[in-house]
C-alpha cells in the first residue's frame, strides 16, 4: 500500500506539468509549420471530452528567433498545456513566468493546489529543450 503525502503529491504534480509541457500537442490548422506533419498524440484523435488534448505546442517555436512575440507565444502555449489542471479543478491557479535572454528562454511554473500548497517547476533554458540542442 502506498502512502500519499506532501512529497509524493508534489512529485506527481511536477511530473504532470512536465508531461503537459513537453509532450507535443497536435498543431492547429492556423499554426505555421516548418514541415507538413502536425504531430500530436494519436489518442487525441478520439478524446472522451470534445477537443481534449494532451501536451503543448511549444515545439512550434523551434525554428523561430527569440523575440518578444516568441516569449508571449511560449507563455500562451504553456498556459494552454496546463489549462486542464484548472478546468478539472485540480489546482486553484497556474502562474507562468517566462524570462528571455540573448540565447535562452527560461520558464517557471507555479501551481497553487487547493489545500494552499504551491508546486514550482523550473525549466531553465527551455530553448535548448525545444530545439533539441
Amino acid at each position: 500500500m502506498s502512502v500519499i503525502n506532501e512529497e509524493t503529491t508534489e512529485l506527481a504534480w511536477r511530473r504532470a506539468a512536465i508531461i503537459s509541457l513537453l509532450t507535443w500537442r497536435r498543431a492547429g490548422v492556423d499554426d505555421k509549420l516548418d514541415d507538413p506533419e502536425r504531430y500530436g498524440w494519436w489518442g487525441d484523435s478520439f478524446p472522451s471530452v470534445t477537443d481534449d488534448q494532451i501536451g503543448s505546442r511549444l515545439y512550434l517555436l523551434r525554428r523561430r528567433t527569440l523575440t518578444a512575440q516568441t516569449e508571449r507565444d511560449a507563455r500562451d502555449y504553456a498556459r494552454e498545456a496546463l489549462q486542464w489542471m484548472l478546468d478539472d479543478g485540480r489546482v486553484s491557479a497556474v502562474l507562468i513566468d517566462i524570462t528571455r535572454g540573448a540565447e535562452r528562454l527560461d520558464m517557471r511554473v507555479r501551481l497553487a493546489l487547493p489545500g494552499g500548497a504551491t508546486v514550482e517547476i523550473y525549466l531553465d533554458n527551455l530553448w535548448l529543450v525545444i530545439n533539441a540542442v
